[in-house]
């Protein structure tokens, strides 16, 4: 199970069917819808100020969620994807967004709905990131429309469902069978 801990009188609150990955890390005021899952290595922080995830949301390996003390909280929508290693800080993700691997979303930040950012792109404070645009680079600017991506969104989220439900089968003990002769 997830390093889960209270801070400031806040603890985490994780929906139902939800993964978290034993060696996550979720503190304090975090709210977390249905469906999720918090993969290996993800810290979500809300230590400073409040985190909020709504349900079908996939929080993969190593990525970092946060906010700023008094200033940025951090909302993320439902069915939204995280990819590995990136960073949301103080931001709000929409409904069916992609954050890329590698990238970083700062403060004050929107990344609208169904709107993707690429791998290892920068999302500096305040940008509005379009929906239906891909925005890439350092600092991340709009290169192509992606028209409508909620399906393929969508089935990414549904993905993560299935991937976490092969750990929570493992989870099981083996079935014991009477055909065994000891």
């Amino acid at each position: 199970m997830a390093l889960i801990l209270p801070v400031r009188g806040y603890t985490p609150k994780i929906g139902n069917d939800c993964f978290t990955a034993p060696n996550a890390t979720l503190v304090g005021e975090v709210e977390m819808g249905d469906f999720c899952s918090v993969w290996f290595g993800a810290v979500v922080r809300g230590d400073v100020h409040y985190i909020k995830i709504g349900h079908h949301t996939n929080i993969q390996d190593n990525v970092t969620i946060h906010g700023t003390y008094q200033t940025a909280p951090t909302h993320i929508g439902n069915y939204v994807t995280i990819g590995h290693n990136a960073v949301v800080h103080g931001c709000t993700l929409e409904d069916y967004c992609l954050i890329g691997m590698g990238a970083r979303v700062l403060d004050n930040a929107v990344v609208q709905k169904g709107a993707i950012v690429a791998a290892g792109a920068v999302v500096l404070e305040n940008t509005v990131v379009e929906s239906g645009w891909i925005y890439a680079g350092v600092p991340a600017k709009k290169v192509k429309q992606v028209g409508d991506r909620e399906e393929m969104l969508h089935r990414i989220a549904n993905n993560y469902i299935k991937y976490a439900s092969w750990f929570k089968e493992e989870a099981q003990p083996p079935a014991q069978s009477s055909d065994v002769k000891f």
